[in-house]
């Protein structure tokens, strides 16, 4: 056998690092079965008979994409689903990408420029972070939640300044103060972008959104809407001024280098779309279904849910927790057919492991209290 190389022997070494911490990530495939506490479609909205049968049909009469939009990738579904998009969420343009990660990528390194400043909260997912490491801008982060710290960074801040936030945080499943945020932004001319991949098709009369459901959507600059959550397919947009759809279409590297979205995903976001504004009793029922969740772990000894979680739902330890000993708890779990997932570093801050939960429209309150049931006999176990 040749002698593995130094490459060779440093990936092997970060590898060996990653599995005695207990952070070593592998893939496993769906187990099939359990009960859902795991996946991003809240509404199951992927099973709906009317989005299904679009995606069938849209199968049946067309080939793949076959390139770039600039190039042979685009079609009139596309064009059709873009202004659909900008109806819908209360905007003059949309713009698709391949996915939530592309879009903020392709936004935060195209827009702002050298001289420019973007400030971002510290919880911002890693698309964000790697969308700005890829501009030329200039940016600092800021604690979370925290305009008094946002505000002190704005000292340094040059040129057009923008103000990078989720509407809902994916790890903590904690809300933005947007209110207070666009009151800030817009007495100090500053650029609002919020990631809607939490909240789009739960919040808002129809499911437009957060932003939408607090009256937003003028002083927001732009927004950006993933469809791998509440609608149940791929792929995401960037709503926002009219200009910003051309330049982005110009200058954003992952959309003008990218195959376009197939027809069947444009099928299916059409006809989940058209579903979307009747799921009223859904969202109030994934609501509720959130709430009795948070108050059914807060009862069982050594689990922590925060209060201001919605929908996601980190359940935090109050003894010691390692990340085996997360990991542990998701088997138990499993093995007691329940889809939880741990989460741990470098995906959260070390010493901050937790299980995340998330609560569908299709949960019932008796799968709650059996997930709560396995937990208690675990946590119990384990101390």
């Amino acid at each position: 056998m040749p002698t593995p190389s130094p490459l060779h022997q440093r990936l092997a070494t970060h590898l060996t690092q990653r599995e005695a911490e207990g952070t070593r990530r592998r893939l496993t495939l769906p187990a099939m079965g359990l009960v859902d506490f795991s996946s991003n479609d809240y509404l199951g909205l992927s099973r709906h008979p009317a989005v299904q049968r679009a995606v069938q049909q849209a199968v049946e009469a067309s080939a793949g994409s076959t390139g770039s939009r600039l190039l042979t990738g685009n079609s009139a579904a596309a064009e059709e689903l873009e202004i659909q998009l900008a109806r819908f969420h209360q905007a003059e343009a949309a713009l698709l990408f391949n996915s939530g990660y592309a879009a903020n990528m392709g936004f935060f390194a195209a827009v702002p420029r050298r001289g420019d400043t973007i400030l971002y909260d510290e919880a911002s997912h890693a698309s964000v972070k790697d969308g700005i490491r890829s501009s030329f801008a200039t940016a600092w982060s800021f604690r979370h939640n925290d305009l008094a710290d946002l505000e002190r960074k704005l000292v340094r801040a040059t040129g057009a300044v923008f103000v990078a936030v989720e509407a809902l945080y994916s790890m903590d499943g904690d809300m933005a103060p947007l209110p207070e945020l666009t009151a800030l932004c817009q007495a100090r001319g500053l650029y609002l972008v919020v990631d809607e991949a939490h909240t789009n098709g739960l919040y808002g009369p129809r499911g437009e959104g957060l932003v939408v459901e607090l009256g937003l959507q003028e002083e927001v600059f732009a927004r950006v809407l993933t469809f791998g959550k509440a609608l149940g397919s791929q792929g995401a947009a960037i709503v926002g001024p009219a200009i910003l759809r051309d330049y982005l279409l110009n200058f954003s590297r992952p959309f003008i280098y990218t195959t376009a979205l197939p027809p069947l995903t444009i099928a299916g976001l059409i006809a989940a779309y058209q579903v979307l504004p009747t799921f009223a009793a859904e969202r109030q029922q994934l609501f509720a279904l959130s709430d009795y969740l948070k108050a059914t772990l807060n009862a069982v000894p050594g689990l922590r849910v925060p209060a201001e979680s919605h929908i996601i739902h980190p359940v935090f330890f109050t003894d010691s927790f390692t990340p085996a000993h997360v990991r542990q708890l998701a088997g138990t779990a499993h093995q007691h057919g329940f889809d939880v997932r741990p989460i741990v570093s470098p995906t959260v801050p070390v010493g901050t492991e937790r299980l995340r939960l998330i609560v569908h429209a299709y949960n019932t309150q008796a799968e709650i209290d059996g997930l709560a049931e396995v937990l208690t006999q675990a946590v119990a176990a384990r101390t």
